[in-house]
């Protein structure tokens, strides 16, 4: 069984990271093809200046995260059948023996460490490099430095508590440890639902009401109208990091708000505005939110159920190159090797999110008018150098949104044109 898991793993490995690189060439070529031709639903609105800007942004991007997946994969390699996960537990065995909780945290931190580490040039030059060149970032590295340790500090705060329960959990709670920690899971994450938006997300961005009494008052219109209660309407100084613009919902129960970018409210005019809310509205109302929650406690149901049997077969370590038996060894394996296996599963939770996204359209459409949400679209497109010509297989296997030109024809069906 073991050398099936290590064929079985790194040919999956190695299988997945070709797709990556082959889908990535694959999108970059199909921009660069379309590159001189704006498509035709959006001559009217966007120059070929910006369309061409739009697919030279995609393959920078789309470089950079062939380069990255690459890097992932040999780091994957080097942690696991490398011998890299096993170094690290060797190492902090020497220096707590009789400690496995402790020394189970620290190993995994230790894991996970290395790994960010790795991400860390990646996203400097995806910053500092790419959206630098096309005119986005509006971080400075003393920023980006800040966010980082900000990130750390959080991670480690909210995460400690619940690493430090799942370790205990899996060493004394008996064979159904694992219904135990989901149910643990479960409600920490819904915690942290209704606490994010109050007390956590202020730490990296500023948010102040929403100041602008006649758009406040049409959209507060249009919450009643749809029969949705929020905390209150924000605008966050998206534009300290970025000049992409976007608006978004976020907590849950009573702590439910409406975020708008500074960025958004600067392009779209107030029927735009209004439009793109209505979509947003779309997702409340379809339960799109509250699906998702579920989906995610499903499937971490049966990742956990089935780590509760994984952690007992001593195949599971061999195959995947650790030689010490242990729990946190057992749940480390499983957080870094389950993305290898479930990467060809992709296009259907994309296809899903396609479809969250027509639903809310079509709400959208028939709460607002879909004449504002087609030009708000299309100037985020622009602002936001989207490309308007995805290839379609890159598409189906990334996009969570429908690509631009099969989005905006749905909506034209509404407005005649």
């Amino acid at each position: 069984m073991a050398s099936a898991l290590t064929f079985t793993f790194i040919s999956l490995l190695i299988v997945t990271t070709l797709i990556r690189v082959w889908l990535g060439r694959r999108h970059i070529e199909h921009v660069q093809k379309h590159r001189n031709l704006v498509p035709v639903a959006f001559n009217d609105s966007i120059s070929l200046d910006a369309h061409q800007k739009a697919a030279d942004y995609a393959a920078a991007k789309t470089k950079l995260v062939m380069i990255e997946a690459s890097a992932q994969a040999i780091l994957l390699a080097l942690l696991t059948l490398g011998g890299g996960l096993q170094l690290i537990d060797d190492t902090w065995r020497q220096l707590l023996a009789t400690q496995e909780i402790i020394r189970g945290a620290l190993v995994i931190c230790s894991a996970l460490l290395v790994s960010s580490l790795i991400d860390l040039p990646f996203d400097y030059y995806r910053t500092f490099v790419i959206d630098e060149a096309f005119g986005f970032n509006k971080m400075t590295p003393v920023m980006f430095v800040s966010d980082i340790l900000k990130h750390s500090l959080v991670g480690i705060a909210l995460g400690a508590p619940i690493l430090f329960a799942a370790l205990w959990l899996m060493q004394g709670a008996g064979q159904y440890w694992w219904l135990y920690l989901w149910i643990v899971w479960s409600v920490f994450n819904l915690v942290m639902l209704a606490v994010y938006p109050t007390f956590i997300a202020p730490l990296f961005n500023k948010f102040s009401p929403l100041k602008d009494e006649n758009l406040k008052q049409r959209i507060e219109a249009l919450l009643t109208k749809c029969g949705f209660k929020s905390q209150g309407l924000y605008v966050m100084d998206g534009s300290a990091r970025s000049s992409h613009g976007n608006a978004y919902f976020t907590g849950f129960g009573a702590s439910k708000r409406v975020v708008f970018f500074d960025t958004l409210l600067e392009r779209l005019n107030a029927d735009e505005i209004e439009a793109v809310l209505a979509h947003e509205l779309g997702h409340f109302k379809h339960h799109h939110v509250i699906k998702r929650i579920a989906l995610v406690f499903f499937v971490s149901f049966l990742g956990l159920a089935l780590l509760g049997w994984l952690i007992n077969q001593p195949w599971f370590y061999s195959g995947l190159g650790v030689t010490q038996v242990s729990n946190y060894m057992a749940l480390m394996l499983f957080l870094l090797v389950s993305p290898v296996f479930l990467f060809l599963l992709r296009p259907i939770m994309a296809s899903y999110s396609r479809k969250n996204e027509f639903e809310a359209d079509d709400y959208a459409a028939k709460h607002a008018d879909a004449k504002y949400l087609v030009e708000a679209l299309v100037k985020l497109y622009r602002d936001n150098a989207s490309t308007l010509t995805p290839d379609p297989l890159h598409s189906a296997f990334y996009d969570s949104h429908p690509p631009a030109s099969i989005r905006i024809s749905k909506l034209a069906a509404y407005t005649g044109q």
